[in-house]
């Protein structure tokens, strides 16, 4: 078999499991942001197992150019598709399309009209550079937003579809940078090729293995039987549990330990003298929070609307009763206070000032 057909071969596998990965997903969590993102990612890695070429320089036809475009633009997808993933309360905004829109236009413009005029190397480079860059932002975003996941099985199933997809992208720009033409290039490409149906067919299997509401909580929303955060879930935990759940609570509300700057689940739990997985589980299983960010913006919120229905505060700004909660800059607080009550921070003083 010659290295063209098993390319083909590969190619074609993975697309077929990428397209089946997306209409399962289309059905079952096309609901959440994360799911619809989801679907995104794996129609845009389908046209990249139909479109990538190591090492080609040759011209692209009308047809194929939109492809490529499709492929590159999943690099933000990609970026967008890890912050849905380690934040429930994330959301699509219309400057995020323009980024795709801007990426998918620029791979575009670069098929059609700058590689056919003698710059397909160049070309090749600076989409392959765009590419890493958006890859590297999704890698730093998971970083930062690892240790806040309280749901330990779609930690370590994020962590691997992450680190799977920006290893195998990095690695695929790289060698599109470095390779040009040759024998070389088409061992890459058969490689690159039986890379990718090895990451899709594992991570389809892992997706198989967990369910939608541990990788996609928000689905856990919509479920008939709904965990509400805050609220001592009702399953049975042992006496020690329930001592470090007062320990807890106590710190939250003596302490109001929720103000400290950084403050860091690992933090809470050397406070607590406990190792951090005990505390991301009772956290999640006895409150009912999926988000460390989550647990502890309810409680500054909590304080925050106090104040605000305080008449004692009412000449305090608000960006004070922010920061005095633990915010640090008042864009966050606000977005977080209106997602919770469904006003602003204004709106919601203005409705508590007493009658006069």
């Amino acid at each position: 078999m010659s290295l063209y057909v098993l390319d083909i071969a590969l190619r074609a596998g993975a697309t077929a499991l990428l397209l089946v990965l997306a209409a399962s997903l289309f059905r079952d969590v096309w609901n959440v942001v994360a799911g619809r993102l989801a679907v995104a990612f794996a129609a845009g890695s389908a046209a990249h197992a139909v479109t990538t070429a190591i090492g080609s320089t040759s011209a692209i036809s009308a047809w194929h150019a939109p492809l490529i475009a499709l492929s590159t633009g999943n690099v933000v997808v990609f970026w967008l598709f890890t912050r849905a993933l380690f934040d429930d309360a994330f959301t699509l905004r219309g400057w995020h399309a323009l980024v795709w829109a801007a990426v998918a236009a620029f791979s575009f413009v670069n098929c059609m009209w700058i590689a056919p005029v003698g710059n397909a190397r160049i070309s090749i480079i600076a989409i392959n550079l765009l590419a890493l860059g958006f890859i590297g932002l999704a890698v730093g975003q998971t970083i930062v937003s690892w240790s806040g996941d309280l749901v330990e099985r779609r930690r370590r199933l994020r962590a691997f579809i992450v680190s799977a997809a920006a290893l195998y992208g990095g690695i695929n720009a790289i060698l599109q940078i470095f390779i040009s033409g040759g024998d070389t290039a088409g061992i890459a490409n058969v490689a690159n090729a039986a890379v990718l149906l090895g990451i899709v067919a594992t991570i389809s299997l892992a997706m198989m293995q967990v369910a939608a509401a541990d990788l996609f909580p928000a689905t856990a929303r919509a479920a008939e039987v709904a965990e509400v955060p805050g609220q001592a879930v009702a399953t049975e935990g042992s006496t020690a549990d329930q001592r470090l759940l007062d320990a807890l609570m106590r710190l939250m509300a003596d302490e109001r330990i929720y103000r400290h700057d950084n403050i860091t689940i690992g933090t809470l739990a050397t406070k607590l003298s406990i190792p951090e997985y005990r505390l991301r589980r009772l956290i999640n299983q006895r409150l009912g929070y999926r988000n460390f960010n989550a647990f502890l913006n309810d409680h500054r919120i909590e304080e925050a609307k106090a104040a605000l229905a305080d008449p004692t505060q009412a000449e305090v700004p608000v960006i004070t009763i922010a920061m005095d909660a633990g915010f640090q800059s008042l864009g966050p607080f606000n977005r977080a206070f209106k997602a919770t009550t469904g006003v602003t921070p204004t709106e919601y003083r203005r409705l508590n000032a007493p009658a006069i």
